[in-house]
């Protein structure tokens, strides 16, 4: 599966455009991690805790929306763009969304 932030995708055509196709998640922050988070933001630096939460988070969106676009029967996806909102006090949501479409080598 081609994914891409582009509207085109070099040296493929688009053929059929079947789409748009997302995936999201919504994940809780852990009241533990909070406390480290705390004490780091108190000190400075990287929180590596809440930074590999939304990257996993991010992964898990991406499998969502390419599963939604193969049940299209696409093998790509373009103008692809990640959005988050709160949901909750403690929770937010990663969207990812973009155009399913047919391509072909040119």
């Amino acid at each position: 599966m081609i994914i891409a932030t582009s509207e085109s995708i070099a040296g493929k055509r688009i053929s059929a455009v079947l789409g748009m196709v997302r995936g999201n998640t919504i994940r809780a922050r852990h009241i533990g991690k909070d406390v480290v988070a705390a004490f780091k933001n108190l000190a400075g630096g990287e929180i590596t805790d809440y930074t590999k939460m939304l990257a996993e988070s991010r992964e898990q969106a991406l499998d969502r929306m390419i599963e939604d676009a193969e049940s299209l029967g696409a093998n790509a996806i373009v103008a692809v763009r990640f959005t988050t909102s709160s949901v909750m006090q403690g929770a937010a949501e990663i969207l990812v969304y973009g155009t399913a479409v047919r391509c072909d080598d040119e």
